[in-house]
């Protein structure tokens, strides 16, 4: 029988009740959410940066919000964004249930790149994008903007459902996610990058 890494890597950490039930309700909506590999793993990273502000780029139904809460500082905000009212609605409850304190995020229904060009510069410790790949040149010109020195930009779900390691593949989605990451392997003077196969990947690019 062979081995399933990422399948092994999403059980190693188990979820919560809240982040369960926001998961079978994310599942009901057909949102992305990050996978309970991604998520432990965003949340280390999240602890690692000590982070204090977030920019969480596609809430789903709360499930990846609520890993970056048990990572970042006891003080820390976590900003995050949906176009979907259903997808904001959701969390909100989610958290709400998860007796999370509501001065520890803020919840934004609204245009994700609207918002982010009106997020103050070098302000933010960690990003995380699980937007439209169509979007996501003008997200890592944001993010480079309002991140300091040594914030990490991760995109989530890198590989697309599996799809950009075959170049076979040539949806516009999926175009979009391999050019971000030829692009971000360019701007060696702007970008450190690295690539972990958990879930369905997480790119880091920290900012230099």
């Amino acid at each position: 029988m062979k081995f399933d890494a990422a399948q092994f890597s999403d059980s190693y950490i188990p979820e919560d009740p809240h982040q369960v039930l926001a998961r079978e309700k994310g599942i009901e909506l057909g949102v992305i959410d990050a996978t309970p590999g991604s998520g432990a793993y965003l949340r280390f990273v999240a602890s690692l940066l000590s982070a204090q502000s977030v920019v969480e780029i596609g809430t789903g139904s709360g499930v990846g919000t609520l890993w970056l809460l048990k990572g970042i500082m006891s003080s820390g905000v976590i900003t995050t964004i949906d176009p979907e009212v259903q997808h904001i609605q959701i969390a909100k409850q989610v958290l709400i249930d998860a007796d999370i304190a509501p001065n520890r995020y803020r919840l934004i229904t609204s245009d994700y790149l609207e918002v982010m060009r009106k997020l103050a510069d070098r302000a933010y410790d960690l990003v995380v994008f699980r937007g439209n790949p169509e979007d996501i040149l003008d997200v890592i010109d944001e993010a480079h903007r309002i991140l300091r020195v040594g914030g990490i930009l991760a995109i989530d779900h890198f590989y697309g459902g599996g799809k950009v390691p075959d170049p076979a593949q040539r949806d516009p989605k999926t175009v979009a996610l391999r050019d971000a990451g030829k692009f971000l392997k360019s701007q060696n003077e702007h970008w450190s990058i690295s690539l972990n196969p958990i879930g369905d990947a997480v790119l880091l690019a920290t900012k230099l």
